[in-house]
């Protein structure tokens, strides 16, 4: 199946088979998805929690809205952020592209002082809502990713993160939550499942300057 006709597929699933769960090597491939995913700066301030625990999963309901997919999913992904953003984050970063790269430190050095510079000014605040975008850019092509392998999920902002973050004890990791998507497999008696997309035209959504 094409990429097009996975996302044509794809829908924002209201129930979950319960009875199914992921197998290790698509959660494996989703792990994978994520990690590729695009960030600004290529910095990875997103962290994935992945939640395969029903007992944790119904006692998150009442924090998620009472949302019954996240009970009901096979896997619970929270999307996660980090709180800080200091000069050693950057310099593990750019010791990553030497050695992986082989890219000489003279060659790096004023883009890596760019950056540390740049976080350096920005506060706490400014940090977390740059964080957030990366989050949601990720949950967006794990999207992708999931409906390639013809695994359905549910994405939402329907949570109380603070809730989260204190259930998870997420301050202590130095994380914050995000956003949550619910994975799994459609649920036979979800008739939205059936429904036909509503979107509108290409040439209404999509502006072309040639």
């Amino acid at each position: 199946m094409s990429l097009l006709e996975a996302l044509k597929w794809r829908y924002a699933t209201k129930k979950f088979d319960i009875s199914k769960v992921i197998p290790v090597e698509d959660i494996e491939k989703i792990k994978a998805g994520f990690n590729l995913c695009a960030t600004s700066y290529g910095l990875q301030p997103v962290s994935l929690i992945l939640v395969r625990n029903k007992t944790i999963q119904k006692e998150l309901v009442p924090l998620s809205m009472n949302q019954k997919q996240v009970e009901q999913a096979s896997h619970l992904a929270i999307f996660c952020v980090k709180t800080t953003l200091d000069a050693s984050y950057v310099v593990d970063y750019f010791e990553r592209i030497k050695s992986i790269r082989k890219t000489e430190d003279k060659i790096l050095a004023s883009f890596r002082t760019h950056i540390i510079n740049s976080f350096e000014k920005k506060s706490s605040d400014d940090i977390y809502f740059w964080a957030a975008k990366q989050a949601y850019l990720t949950m967006g092509n794990l999207l992708a990713v999931c409906a390639d392998l013809r695994i359905d999920a549910c994405p939402m902002e329907g949570f109380d993160p603070e809730a989260y973050d204190t259930y998870f004890d997420l301050n202590a990791k130095g994380l914050r939550s995000v956003l949550i998507m619910p994975m799994g497999y459609r649920a036979d008696d979800d008739i939205l499942s059936e429904l036909k997309k509503v979107r509108k035209k290409v040439s209404e959504s999509v502006i072309e300057i040639n």
